[in-house]
């Protein structure tokens, strides 16, 4: 292990919010889009597809129907449930066929170069859960390459209509019959994968693949999960 490498593995232990032992941890989770998978899926659903369809319907310009549904989407905002909710938007703008339409974007997903490898890596030694806030119908073209290493896989929106809240990790801790201080949750959303899992006594580490250095001691890269859990 480089010099480099070993600071800021140092540093990211230090992050965490128990005192405790690697053997402590049973339960690693991760959240899914932005974290295990690139956003392209989500930004052609969102920004390209629904804007085709809706102009299409309404008989008007790309542009303008783009120009239109950004300003739907601002007046819901990722603070509320629906943001996540493609059947919401759908019945919203008087769509159809979502799941025809979700099927004909699945090309779209792309995994992180290091997405495979380190979790074929860790559930040799972990139950790996996946913890997202996308809706079930998204997670079966998100997961198609990876779904074989979870035990379980949770939407906070689908199966409890929340957002990532403390509660939420909660009850997926207790779904898992274990305590928050036996769980590792990694993300890439500082309020929803950070600050709220740390809430209830998680041990959460934030992805920031930006290396923004505002945030001291965030991961930039799943393999350094791999690193400290190995």
């Amino acid at each position: 292990m480089s010099g480099a490498i070993a600071a800021a593995w140092l540093t990211l232990l230090l992050m965490l919010p128990i005192d405790y032992s690697m053997g402590g941890i049973k339960v690693i989770s991760f959240d899914i889009e932005g974290t295990l998978v690139t956003p392209d899926f989500s930004i052609a659903i969102w920004h390209e597809g629904i804007p085709s369809l809706y102009a299409q319907r309404n008989k008007i310009s790309l542009q303008e129907a783009k120009a239109r549904i950004e300003k739907e989407y601002q007046e819901i905002g990722e603070m509320r449930v629906e943001w996540y909710d493609i059947k919401y938007w759908f019945q919203r703008f008087q769509l159809s066929h979502y799941q025809q339409f979700l099927e004909s974007y699945r090309h779209r997903v792309v995994y992180y170069p290091e997405t495979i490898p380190v979790l074929a890596s860790l559930t040799k030694r972990y139950i790996l859960i996946a913890t997202s806030s996308s809706v079930r119908e998204f997670l079966p073209y998100l997961l198609v390459e990876i779904n074989r290493y979870f035990t379980r896989v949770f939407s906070s929106i689908s199966d409890y209509n929340q957002l990532k809240t403390p509660s939420f990790y909660l009850k997926v801790c207790q779904e898992m019959n274990i305590l928050p201080e036996e769980m590792v949750h990694i993300g890439d959303n500082r309020e929803f994968d950070f600050t709220n899992p740390r809430q209830v006594g998680i041990n959460a580490l934030h992805l920031n693949r930006k290396a923004n250095p505002s945030y001291e001691g965030s991961l930039t890269n799943l393999r350094e999960v791999e690193l400290m859990f190995s």
